[in-house]
């Protein structure tokens, strides 16, 4: 089978589309054909070896973890799921033709391959840091940051659950933010007194990493309210680095759940090929995202 995979550390120049063995689906795990796969900024920190210890890697590697497909193996022990059925979910190596998963879900009804793959991480992220961050109904959380997947993914569950929103992003976007419900502001020169503007930030969730944690824990007035997953330094000023994952079946479940009541939709921007996913990740590292980009493993995704 074709596979995405990379020898060294480094830059997007190091994937290179092999050859590989097929896996196969071990107990508790079943494989899928992949028609598409994810491509969330853990791919590149992985490839780049920032995560080594959230994420162990032994070269050569493959690269990816969330992916849509049709299921060809079940292994031992796994129930409630049939060859045949279209799935998505989370696991291993997933820029391949074929992927083994660990946590599936049927796809909602209406939704593409390409759709579907974009969801996995980014809905269990966002679960994640907003039961993280502690923020209730009737509050206001400040995402900055909040465009890309987990961002749209943020806004859309906050305004399910009754929480306000503020969200930063760039001028290209306010309108995007602003039709998933959130009171909207650009970052650059000026965008603490726009938020204070806006109204009073009981929590905040850095997705960006773009710098600007001592003025989340200005704006919030307690470091122990703003949650990051992107920017690494971030313990030095008393903030969390949320980047273990909590329970990827559960998250699988909450977006069923939120899809089919037409409550979460979080937009393909971009499609790539597997021959394309060097540039995949370097779209995705500049950021600037609305919604996901996602790797097309076959024609019929």
């Amino acid at each position: 089978m074709k596979k995405v995979s990379f020898a060294e550390f480094g830059g997007p120049d190091v994937l290179r589309l092999i050859d590989a063995e097929e896996p196969h689906a071990g107990p508790g795990r079943i494989r899928i054909a992949v028609r598409a796969a994810g491509v969330n900024p853990v791919d590149w920190r992985v490839r780049e070896g920032q995560v080594l210890g959230a994420h162990p890697t032994v070269l050569p590697s493959g690269v990816g973890l969330d992916a849509a497909g049709v299921v060809d193996e079940v292994g031992e022990g796994v129930e409630g799921v049939e060859i045949g059925d279209r799935v998505f979910g989370e696991g291993a190596d997933t820029y391949a033709e074929f992927a083994v998963l660990s946590a599936w879900a049927r796809m909602p009804e209406g939704l593409s391959f390409e759709e579907a793959a974009g969801y996995p991480s980014v809905v269990e992220t966002a679960l994640r840091v907003i039961g993280q961050v502690g923020v209730r109904p009737g509050e206001t959380l400040l995402v900055s940051g909040a465009s890309g997947g987990v961002g749209s993914a943020v806004l859309q569950i906050a305004r399910d659950r009754g929480i306000a929103v503020i969200g930063t992003g760039g001028a290209a976007n306010q309108d995007y933010l602003r039709g998933l419900g959130a009171l909207a502001t650009t970052y650059g020169e000026g965008w603490v007194e726009r938020v204070r503007g806006l109204g009073r930030v009981d929590a905040a969730l850095d997705l960006a990493g773009s710098g600007v944690i001592p003025e989340l824990v200005a704006l919030t007035g307690d470091p122990g309210k703003v949650i990051t997953i992107a920017d690494l330094g971030a313990p030095e000023f008393g903030v969390r680095f949320s980047g273990v994952a909590g329970s990827v079946p559960d998250a699988l479940a909450e977006a069923v759940d939120l899809i089919e009541r037409g409550r979460l939709h979080i937009p393909v921007e971009k499609s790539y090929a597997l021959t394309e996913a060097a540039q995949a990740h370097a779209d995705s590292r500049a950021g600037h995202t609305r919604g996901r980009r996602v790797v097309v493993v076959r024609s019929d995704a």
